[in-house]
């Protein structure tokens, strides 16, 4: 096609087609030194190569966002009870998978009402539940929401130990005479409680004959009772979770 450049700028040029139609072409794109009254040929052909390439870009495109982002969504929280007292309940899951999408919030559910957000939910896994009413029924269900939707755990059906159930005593010892401490291992035994070396979230009672050492500051810390021995005696020759009033260190 044969047109004669109208008026020339530094951006755009006015071409004339022969019926006399004006055309707005960008100037950068006409050969150089064109002035008005200049006749320039301009051929226009389709490009089916680069249409080719295009495509076949666009494709591998689609296919690397959907491995990266659309195969994967967040997994379903997976909840647990690890164990249940009198009056708590100490609930764990696994980690979050997220996949590609962003963590908003993780909630925990108690009897289908909102108790409260997790802190740091992509770097605690578990959480203690006080002041439950004891042999009581309790459901518990988690709700991670993310960029990418909701997701709602199973509800968990747990129910508080009745005041005669020992199962739930988790016993972490201090400093202890090692008799003391052995006989204390077999006390714990005998009740059907458990004893765990390390202060944990589902750590009931911490037993020692002197306050002192890290442990203990951690015990402490938690607010985790702190009892002399003669407690879980007192659990055994009762039959049932004793008062730790008397028994404090």
């Amino acid at each position: 096609v044969s047109l004669t450049v109208g008026k020339v700028d530094a951006g755009v040029a006015v071409l004339l087609t022969e019926d006399k139609r004006l055309i707005e072409f960008p100037s950068i794109l006409l050969p150089p030194h064109i002035t008005s009254g200049s006749i320039v040929d301009i051929t226009v052909a389709r490009n089916f190569d680069a249409e080719t390439a295009s495509r076949e870009a666009f494709t591998r495109l689609q296919k690397d966002i959907y491995t990266n982002f659309g195969q994967q969504s967040p997994a379903t929280p997976v909840l647990r009870c690890r164990n249940a007292t009198q009056t708590s309940v100490v609930l764990e899951w696994d980690p979050l998978f997220l996949a590609s999408a962003d963590l908003h919030s993780l909630s925990l559910y108690r009897n289908g009402s909102k108790a409260g957000n997790i802190p740091r939910p992509l770097e605690i896994q578990s959480t203690k539940i006080s002041g439950l009413a004891v042999d009581t029924p309790y459901t518990f269900h988690l709700v991670l929401k993310t960029s990418a939707g909701t997701y709602s755990s199973q509800k968990l059906s747990v129910k508080t130990h009745k005041m005669t159930d020992l199962s739930g005593i988790t016993v972490t010892p201090g400093i202890l005479p090692p008799p003391l401490k052995d006989s204390l291992q077999a006390a714990v035994e005998r009740i059907g409680a458990k004893m765990i070396d390390t202060v944990r979230i589902d750590t009931t009672h911490f037993v020692c004959t002197e306050g002192r050492g890290q442990p203990w500051e951690r015990a402490t810390e938690m607010n985790i009772p702190v009892v002399r021995p003669e407690w879980v005696e007192g659990c055994e020759r009762e039959g049932r979770v004793v008062g730790v009033r008397g028994y404090y260190l």
